[in-house]
């Protein structure tokens, strides 16, 4: 019987175990005891099916110990297969056929003793001398540069991959690895986001608090959501209070003392309410004064600014709706990125996108913040979907990014809590996350 003609068999190695797959197709685990090779574990299962078929065996292994493409015969003897083809995937067992982007061609290497072939299978107890270092190869570094974390399989992926079977992640994996590493980075200084609409009750606040929520939990802390609101900012009545009492009016009498050279990094602890779970601080503004008591100057916010910048290296504005107001517009102009959140209702929408035309006609840098801004489409009703995406394919091509929020009813209402939510919108508040990151 030829190579081309001769009966297949699988294995896939993960550690000390082994699927090895039969010509009927049958999975079989192999497991290797302590003071032996699964690979010669699985060279003596492959030369067990040549003796029943009394011929020669083909063996394709992948895993952990590598790729191979052999030729097993019935006394155990192994050659390397030199033919190049492709594999029909109908001829792959079952668990492999599942798996998209599973190899389907094999190249085999041309090995001309069997001591050569046993040697690469990992026989041979001691290893080829590596060649010495040259001027032409510099000596390599016994430095391993650490990445970023890879991709956790779940599901019917993480399950295969436990049986040695290569798999890959999801698309939904991959992009949400890629949004958790854009949040997670650090920047050189203080960047800031400014979430706007010129409407009350759009979900500023609640867009405040996830989208500081996701960056502090991805990047460690040292975040700040700060209710940037003359006019009952309610930003504090959604989170965790703190162990003071404190709001901006009582940081700006000590704005001085906090930026002395002598302030140590835990001494805006008392102006702050810290959110134990979700890790990001909150600066109050006191919803029950009338605006005019606690109205913020020109000046006294570029005060709170450079405090703020001191203490930490992201800050979020929950802005107030006082277009006019001093502290709004100085929000504005000391802001690296706007974020306009919006429900799925039209006068919601019409007031973000009114303040996207003021903003563009204001000067040069407010219009370039508007094409710039990312638009948050929240879902306020489990049956809005419809209405949601209508607004949100609106927006597209008018500003860099468009995220929606499905509804959850956890955002309702209630204290802000990132783990409260369901997994759906947890996701879809990364992705928003990674769009404003990608404006930093």
């Amino acid at each position: 019987m030829s190579v081309d003609t001769a009966l297949r068999v699988y294995a896939s190695v993960t550690g000390r175990t082994a699927i090895f797959t039969t010509p009927d197709g049958v999975d079989q685990a192999v497991t290797a005891s302590p003071g032996d090779d699964i690979r010669h574990l699985i060279i003596q299962r492959a030369a067990a099916e040549a003796r029943h078929a009394a011929s020669v065996v083909e063996l394709i292994t992948s895993g952990d110990q590598g790729d191979y493409h052999l030729v097993v015969d019935a006394r155990g003897g192994v050659t390397s297969s030199t033919t190049h083809r492709t594999i029909p995937r109908e001829h792959l067992p079952e668990p492999m056929r599942a798996v998209p982007g599973f190899e389907k061609t094999s190249q085999g290497k041309e090995v001309s003793t069997l001591a050569q072939e046993q040697e690469a299978l990992g026989r041979s107890e001691t290893p080829a001398p590596e060649p010495l270092p040259t001027e032409s190869q510099p000596r390599p570094s016994f430095i391993t540069t650490a990445t970023s974390a890879e991709t956790t399989l779940t599901g019917w992926r993480g399950f295969l991959s436990s049986l040695g079977l290569m798999v890959g992640a999801s698309r939904a994996a991959t992009k949400r690895l890629d949004a958790q590493r854009l949040v997670s980075q650090r920047w050189a200084g203080c960047r800031t986001a400014a979430v706007v609409n010129g409407k009350g009750g759009v979900g500023k606040t609640m867009t405040t608090a996830m989208i500081a929520a996701v960056f502090a939990r991805s990047g460690g802390g040292n975040v700040l959501a700060w209710d940037n609101n003359d006019t009952r900012g309610t930003l504090g009545w959604r989170t965790e209070q703190g162990l003071y009492d404190t709001t901006v009016c009582d940081l700006l009498p000590a704005a001085s003392d906090l930026l002395a050279p002598t302030a140590g990094i835990s001494d805006i602890a008392r102006f702050v309410h810290h959110q134990s779970v979700d890790r990001y601080d909150v600066l109050r503004s006191n919803p029950e004064l009338l605006a005019a008591h606690q109205r913020i100057e020109h000046s006294e916010f570029d005060t709170l600014m450079q405090v703020a910048a001191r203490y930490y290296r992201l800050v979020f504005f929950d802005s107030g709706n006082d277009e006019s107001a001093q502290r709004w517009l100085r929000m504005i102009d000391s802001s690296y990125q706007l974020v306009i959140p919006t429900l799925a209702a039209p006068e919601s929408a019409e007031s973000a996108a009114l303040l996207l035309d003021a903003l563009r006609e204001r000067d040069e840098r407010s219009r370039a913040l508007a094409d710039n801004a990312v638009v948050v489409v929240t879902q306020s009703e489990p049956t809005g979907s419809a209405a949601a995406r209508r607004i949100a394919d609106a927006f597209r091509g008018t500003v860099r990014a468009v995220h929606s929020i499905p509804f959850d009813p956890a955002l309702k209402s209630g204290p802000l809590r990132f783990d409260s939510l369901r997994r759906t919108t947890q996701d879809a508040w990364l992705h928003a996350a990674a769009a404003v990151a990608g404006g930093f």
